[in-house]
C-alpha cells in the first residue's frame, strides 16, 4: 500500500483556519501564531478576529463607547490587547507624566467567579476638575445602595472567594493607551467581625516620585461581597484607590500621574496561572514591608526628637532653677 504524503498547514483553507481555529486562540497565542509565517500574518490582521478575542476576554469592551474608543489605537483591537495583556513594571520609568494630557479615563471592569460573569461595568472618570484633583482619588462602580445579585452560591469560608478574578483596564483615550491594574487574583481576603460581609482586595504596585513617600504607590481595587449562607452571592462594593508607602490615599492629580508613568513605561511580559499569582503577592509583600519599614523609621525619628525635647525641657529647667536660687 503506497503511503500518502503529509498534508501541510497550507493546504487547509483560510476560512477554516479563520473561523474555525484561530477564534478559539487567546491574545498571546494568536500574537505567536501571526509570526509563524506570512500567511498566518496575514489571517490574523484581520480586525474583527482581535475585536472578538478582546470581547471574549473582556465583555465590558462589547460596549460601543469602549469599542469606539479602541478603534482610534495605533492598531485597533490589537494594540488594545497588547496594552492590556502585559505587566506594569514597577521600577522607575522614563515619562514626563503631565495631567492636562488625560483629561478622561475610562475604566473597563469584569468580575468573575471561575468561569462566570458575575458583574461587567464601564465607568467614565472626568480628571481637569479641581474636585478630581484636590479630592482623595476613589473611583466607585457602584452607589452605596446598589447590590449586584449573582447567579454565584455565597461560597462557605473565607477561601473559596480566591475564586474570584478582577480585571480593571484603565483606558486613556486622548493617549491611546491601555493598563490593566489588576492583580487578577486576590491578594487578601477579609470578612468584617460585624456585618459579616467579605472584603476581597486585588492591588498592582505602580512606580511614583523617586525619594517620596510615594516612590512606590499601591494601587486598591476592593470587591465587598455579602449574602446569606446557602444563598446567593451580592456584590456590594467594587472600588479603586491608591496610597502611599506612608499608608495616605493620594489624591487624584498624584494617582493620575502615577497612571501615566505607568501606562507610558516599559511593559513586562505577564506570567499567568500560578506563575500570575504569586508574582503580584510577591510584589504585595515587598511593598507592604516597605511600608512597615518606613513606619518604623518615622518612629524611631520621633523618638530621638522627643528625647532632645525632653532632653532641652530639662536643660532649661536646671538653668532656671539655677538662675532662682542664685539670686
Amino acid at each position: 500500500m503506497a503511503c500518502s504524503s503529509g498534508t501541510t498547514i497550507a493546504a487547509v483553507p483560510e476560512d477554516i483556519i479563520r473561523t474555525h481555529i484561530l477564534t478559539r486562540l487567546h491574545g498571546p497565542a494568536l500574537a505567536s501564531v501571526a509570526t509563524a509565517s506570512s500567511q498566518f500574518y496575514a489571517l490574523s490582521s484581520d480586525e474583527h478576529l482581535w475585536a472578538s478575542v478582546c470581547r471574549s476576554t473582556w465583555p465590558s469592551t462589547s460596549s460601543p463607547f469602549v469599542a469606539r474608543v479602541i478603534s482610534t489605537f495605533p492598531y485597533a483591537s490589537r494594540s488594545f490587547l497588547s496594552d492590556s495583556s502585559t505587566a506594569l513594571l514597577c521600577t522607575p520609568q522614563n515619562v514626563r507624566p503631565d495631567p492636562d494630557r488625560t483629561p478622561l479615563l475610562i475604566s473597563a471592569v469584569d468580575l468573575h467567579y471561575g468561569q462566570r460573569l458575575l458583574f461587567s461595568e464601564v465607568l467614565e472618570t472626568e480628571t481637569v476638575s479641581d474636585w478630581f484633583r484636590c479630592s482623595p482619588f476613589r473611583l466607585d462602580l457602584l452607589d452605596p445602595k446598589d447590590v449586584v445579585k449573582t447567579p454565584v452560591q455565597c461560597p462557605k469560608g473565607e477561601n473559596a472567594y480566591g475564586e474570584l478574578r478582577l480585571s480593571w483596564i484603565v483606558i486613556d483615550p486622548e493617549g491611546r493607551r491601555a493598563m490593566n491594574l489588576s492583580s487578577e487574583k486576590p491578594v487578601s481576603v477579609k470578612r468584617h467581625w460585624l456585618s459579616g460581609e467579605v472584603q476581597v482586595r486585588f492591588a498592582t504596585v505602580l512606580a511614583g516620585d523617586k525619594g517620596s513617600a510615594s516612590e512606590l504607590a499601591l494601587c486598591w481595587l476592593v470587591v465587598t461581597c455579602g449574602g446569606t449562607e446557602g444563598g446567593e452571592m451580592q456584590v456590594r462594593e467594587v472600588s479603586m484607590e491608591v496610597e502611599d508607602m506612608e499608608g495616605m490615599h493620594l489624591n487624584g492629580r498624584d494617582s493620575l500621574v502615577c497612571m501615566q508613568r505607568a501606562m507610558g513605561g516599559k511593559r513586562g511580559k505577564k506570567n499567568v496561572g500560578e506563575e500570575a499569582e504569586e508574582e503580584a503577592r510577591k510584589k504585595y509583600r515587598e511593598f507592604m514591608g516597605k511600608k512597615e519599614e518606613r513606619r518604623e523609621k518615622k518612629v524611631r525619628a520621633e523618638g530621638r526628637l522627643d528625647m532632645m525635647c525632653v532632653a532641652l525641657a530639662a536643660v532649661s529647667f536646671a538653668i532656671f532653677f539655677s538662675t532662682f536660687v542664685l539670686w
